[in-house]
């Protein structure tokens, strides 16, 4: 995989971490071959979702329908850079002007 996708969300609870965890077990099942969860962390009024890919926007896509489904009150932003980089490229709010990832 060429690139890490990471959906980023507010979330400070113990409430917001359980249901985000439960929204990476549905990605998990739901993306199948196109991508790979690579896990989570949760800090600093965060939760981040990782996900391997090499079509992040198609596979963002995707994983924007899973949470939309779902009704996560959560707000979202998401990112991603290649594999080796450092710089991320933001697709989620297309207002946002910086992404960051603590």
């Amino acid at each position: 995989m060429k690139y890490q996708l990471v959906l980023q969300f507010a979330a400070e609870s113990l409430e917001d971490y359980d249901r985000l965890v439960a929204l990476e077990d549905s990605l998990i099942e739901e993306l199948g071959n196109a991508a790979n969860v690579d896990g989570h962390d949760f800090g600093s009024g965060t939760f981040n979702i990782f996900i391997l890919t090499d079509d992040p926007t198609t596979v963002f896509g995707q994983a924007n329908a899973i949470v939309t489904s779902q009704c996560v009150p959560n707000v979202l932003r998401s990112a991603y850079r290649k594999m080796d980089g450092e710089d991320y490229v933001i697709l989620w709010p297309s207002t946002l002007t910086e992404f960051s990832v603590l």
